[in-house]
């Protein structure tokens, strides 16, 4: 059996990764309702690639009031919402036999409420980034679908890269800001040729040298991780090697990491799942 020769590069996704996924918040604002879980995301996929979600974080448009509208439109369309019901019926012959009228879906709090959830550094992944880090021996890169907050939204920030989790990274690709998205295989092209850029600028260095980096980066050198099975997918197809995230689970992908570079990464959180919360105390209809 072939041993796979060392990463030069880690490249991580943001959201879901390296902070608490959105998709917390949008599974606990369906079980709040009582919705069948995975609608919000079922309708959101089946927007792509024009609806509003996708055109905002390809940049194309801005985060405001012409955009919540949009976006709520995205998630109250009926035909779109027969065919998830009709297709979770297959499954569960529980649900009523008679498709009920499109749940009414606060998709301005929603958004927020995402978007806010998935600022806290999640408690696995976050330790080992920074110890990684430490390491000094890998390029660390991050790939991301991002939103661009204007001035006068909680989350603005005037220089986007210098946040505690950014700046972590060597090279940071965000969706927003290069006009693309995965899994659009143009922006893992646009990734690879990023952290083949840092590593031919930075050969000459002693890290450089040490590392191999005169050479560039070539696809197989790059593991990818991601909480989205689409986004690995296409990662794989660009011959980029992979590790899936679980929701609410990350400490299975450090273990992962941690064989991969023979690191000790954990930090010292429990390893127990984070669970959804039923509770639905701030779910708005």
């Amino acid at each position: 059996m072939v041993t796979p020769k060392p990463p030069k590069v880690l490249l991580f996704d943001i959201g879901g990764v390296c902070v608490i996924s959105p998709f917390q918040s949008i599974l606990d604002y369906e079980l709040s309702l009582g919705i069948p879980p995975g609608w919000i995301n079922y309708s959101l996929s089946k927007t792509a690639p024009s609806g509003f979600w996708h055109r905002l974080e390809r940049g194309e448009i801005s985060l405001d009031d012409a955009f919540y509208a949009g976006f709520s439109r995205d998630l109250h369309d009926p035909v779109r919402w027969n065919a998830f019901y009709t297709l979770q019926r297959s499954k569960n012959p529980d649900l009523a036999r008679e498709i009920p009228p499109v749940p009414k879906l606060d998709g301005k709090w929603l958004f927020n409420d995402m978007m806010t959830s998935s600022t806290s550094p999640d408690p696995w992944m976050y330790p080992a980034l920074k110890n990684l880090k430490a390491s000094g021996k890998f390029i660390l890169a991050a790939l991301s679908n991002t939103v661009i907050f204007p001035p006068g939204h909680a989350l603005h920030r005037e220089d986007f890269l210098t946040d505690p989790l950014r700046s972590l990274f060597d090279v940071f690709v965000s969706s927003a800001h290069v006009g693309l998205r995965k899994p659009d295989p143009k922006i893992y092209e646009y990734a690879l040729k990023e952290v083949d850029k840092y590593a031919r600028t930075h050969a000459d260095e002693e890290r450089g040298r040490l590392l191999g980096w005169h050479d560039g980066v070539k696809p197989d050198e790059i593991v990818f991780l991601d909480d989205i099975g689409e986004n690995l997918k296409a990662a794989k197809k660009s011959g980029f090697r992979t590790i899936k995230v679980p929701l609410g689970k990350a400490f299975e992908a450090v273990d992962q990491l941690e064989a991969l570079t023979g690191l000790k990464l954990a930090g010292d959180h429990p390893r127990i799942p984070i669970k959804p919360d039923l509770k639905g105390s701030n779910a708005k209809l």
